[in-house]
């Protein structure tokens, strides 16, 4: 796993290097193979399942019983980033409190989905853990010919 500041230096190089100025001044695309490109949600499967799963696994993630890397192919740098962060603030606090970590219980009670525009999918999934009840929402785009989550958010 990269720490926080290697990928940030990784960004800051593929940002430097994936443009160039046409010979009118204006900016453009060196290589065009790497540039993202939008797929139509009438062209992807069905987000249902893939939203339900991504729900649990950042829970997991969060919770200290899942590796973060098994998550990347399926969110984008930008949401990698960020759960890092929050599952490194999360091992703090169960180090701090002296609580092992254990395997969260829950429930899932309901999945909505919500096509927003034509490649963009937002969804929020209710989970049930007992005592607490927690809301997961997620936002896929049709990226690269699969869905990727542009944001996901524990409530």
């Amino acid at each position: 796993m990269l720490p926080v500041r290697s990928i940030r230096a990784l960004r800051a190089v593929d940002a430097t290097q994936s443009s160039a100025h046409s010979s009118a001044g204006e900016l453009i695309d060196a290589d065009p193979l790497f540039v993202r490109e939008r797929t139509a949600a009438s062209d992807l499967p069905d987000p249902k399942p893939l939203i339900s799963n991504l729900a649990r696994s950042v829970v997991e993630v969060i919770a200290g019983v899942r590796d973060i890397e098994q998550l990347s192919r399926w969110v984008t740098d930008d949401v990698f980033r960020h759960l890092l962060i929050r599952t490194q603030h999360a091992a703090r606090a169960r180090q701090a409190r002296r609580r092992p970590t254990r395997r969260p219980n829950f429930v899932e009670l309901t999945l909505r989905v919500q096509d927003t525009s034509e490649n963009i999918v937002d969804a929020v999934v209710v989970l049930d853990f007992g005592a607490r009840v927690r809301a997961v929402t997620v936002r896929l785009e049709g990226l690269d010919r699969r869905w990727r989550a542009s944001a996901i958010h524990v409530l």
